[in-house]
This record gives structure tokens, sequence and C-alpha cells, in this order.
């Protein structure tokens, strides 16, 4: 049996149709999923941080610790300087945050003498607060070793890492050169394989538009339904399938009623076919009948039903789904032919 995954969810910013942040639709979505997953990651690449300035940063780190609560929320404050961050870190302590995290350095190369200086220098900013590396290879240029993650631990006295990109695979080595440290991986597609490489658990960007889905599956690995975790990971390889781009997951959230589209970064924002799929599988989430009846394998969402128009700033939303049962007729399932959600 794995080990339940802590979740914590890599939250999108959301933003009004004139760019500015929506500070009661993200308040909305943080009291959403604080009331499923384990807690929220603020301002982190989901979150388009480098879009974001310091204040508006800051506003979101205050809207989800008062939602929330400190255990409940990791504040990203990284910058590509030590200075920057620090400055950062020491502002989000003083609003209550006790859980940081900071990306590497990047844009510019780093030796490993200056990342550990890095977080020795995020560290005397907020000496009191836990804090998290973030390492993304992919988005800051800087590969950290797990060698060199361990020595900046401890020069900095971190407590874990997320782990994003191509170091979630190298997961099980950060593991074992810094046992005893939580890593997280950002790698969210199959949490029972974060959990048997030694992983504290996820900080996963695809919870913040299927939270029930990862809820679901965190509850079974807890309970050690194996038949249950299979079923449920089924519909979340589905869900993987659509790609975890900004863009993708805002329109799935969009159709949730939670904001608009708006982004002030490249987002890559789903073309009509895959729109068409991420719609079945919101559809399907928000079921009366999740998890019971979408995880059986012979439900298959035959299309998706929209309300009228959509709403100023937030689009099309879902009306109700239509599922057909493989050789049946209408009403032979148990479960009604339309669904309202």
């Amino acid at each position: 049996m794995s080990p339940a995954p802590v979740v914590y969810c890599a939250v999108p910013t959301l933003f009004s149709g004139d760019g500015e942040v929506d500070l009661d639709a993200n308040r909305g979505l943080y009291k959403q999923l604080t009331g499923l997953l384990d807690g929220v990651f603020v301002a982190g690449t989901t979150g388009e941080f480098p879009a974001l300035d310091d204040a508006e940063r800051l506003s979101l780190v205050e809207l989800a610790l008062a939602e929330a609560g400190p255990d409940r929320v990791i504040a990203h404050i990284g910058a590509p300087d030590a200075r920057h961050a620090a400055r950062l870190a020491r502002a989000a302590a003083a609003l209550g945050a006790t859980r940081l995290a900071a990306i590497t350095p990047y844009y510019l190369p780093a030796r490993p003498d200056e990342v550990c200086e890095h977080y020795r220098r995020i560290r005397d900013a907020a000496p009191d607060a836990q804090l998290y590396a973030y390492i993304f290879p992919e988005r800051t240029g800087l590969r950290v070793p797990p060698p060199v993650f361990a020595a900046a631990a401890e020069a900095a006295g971190l407590a874990g890492a997320k782990l994003s990109g191509s170091a979630a695979g190298e997961l099980a080595g950060y593991v074992a050169a810094a046992p005893g440290l939580r890593m997280f991986s950002g790698d969210d597609s199959n949490p029972a394989a974060t959990m048997r490489a030694g992983g504290a658990g996820l900080i996963s960007g695809r919870s913040s538009a299927y939270p029930e889905v990862y809820a679901a599956l965190a509850a079974a690995l807890r309970s050690g339904d194996e038949k249950a975790a299979a079923r449920h990971q089924l519909v979340l390889d589905r869900i993987v399938a659509l790609g975890a781009s900004i863009g993708r997951l805002k329109y799935a959230l969009q159709l949730r009623g939670r904001g608009g589209t708006a982004a002030r970064m490249t987002v890559d924002p789903p073309d009509a076919s895959l729109s068409a799929a991420i719609a079945t599988e919101v559809a399907a989430l928000l079921s009366p009948f999740f998890p019971r009846r979408l995880c059986e394998p012979r439900f298959r969402v035959a299309r998706h039903l929209f309300r009228g128009p959509a709403k100023a700033g937030v689009g099309p939303q879902i009306s109700s789904v239509i599922v057909r049962v493989p050789g049946s007729r209408p009403g032979e399932s148990g479960a009604p032919d339309s669904w309202p959600v």
C-alpha cells in the first residue's frame, strides 16, 4: 500500500478582463481548494509569478493566509536574486506566512556556492519560517543536482524542495541525498508513484481545476483501497492527457465559474477540440455521481451542454452532461441520462 500523498495546489492567478488581479475570484478559488486539498502554493510558476509585482504577490499571500491559515499555505517568494527574494520573504513572514518556497537563481548561471548563499540570505530574512527550494531546470536554466541541493539544505536549514520538470524525475535521488527532508513533486500525473519514490506529496497545478480527483485518489491511498485508487488513477490519466498549461487550466476553471481565462504571460490556451475534451472532463467531475460512477470504466461521457451565452468575464458554464453506457438504452444504467451540474 502506498502512503497517502500530501497534495498542495499550485494555484493559477486569476485576472479580470482588464488584466488586473481579481481578488474576489482568487479568494473564492482558495476557499474551494482548501476545502478539498491539504493547502495551496501561491504565486508560483502556475501563478505567473514573473508577471506579478511585489504588492500583487503579497496580496495573494495575504488572501490565502486569511482563507486557509498559515499551516496550509506555501508562499512562493522566489526571485532571480537573493536580495529581492529576501525582501519578499521578510514581507510574507510579516503577514503571517510560516512556509516559504523560493525558486533557484535564474537567468544568469549560478555556481554551487552561490546557490547555497542564495538560500542562506533568504533564511536570514525569515529565520523562523519553513523554507523550501524550488528546482525547475527547464524554466530557470539551472540544474541543481541532488548533492548541491543537499549542501544548500544544510547551509540554509531547508525543510525540503519542490521538484519540477526533469528534477521531478530525480526525486528518489534528492530523497537519498537529503534524508529526512520533505520532497514534493511538481509531476502530478501519478501520486502513488511519487510516494513510492519517497516523496512527501505533490504540489500540483492540475489540482486547481480538478481537485476532486486528487482528493479522491489521496483518500483511496490513505485507506488502502487499491481498487478505488486504480479507478481514480484512470480518471487522472485522462486529465493528464489534456495537458497542464496555464491556459488549459484556466479554461477548465472558467467552465467551473472560477474567473475568466485572462493571463499576463504566454499560457497555451486550448483549441476547439481540446476545449471540448476539457469540458467533458469537467462536466463528469461536477456530476453528482462523481466519484462513485464516473470512475467506472463502463461509463463514457458522450457530449456536454452549456447554459446559454457566457456571463461577462466568466464564459460558458456547463449545464449538464449526457452519458451513455455502451450497449444500453437511456435509463438502463441506473443513473440519469442527463446529469445536471
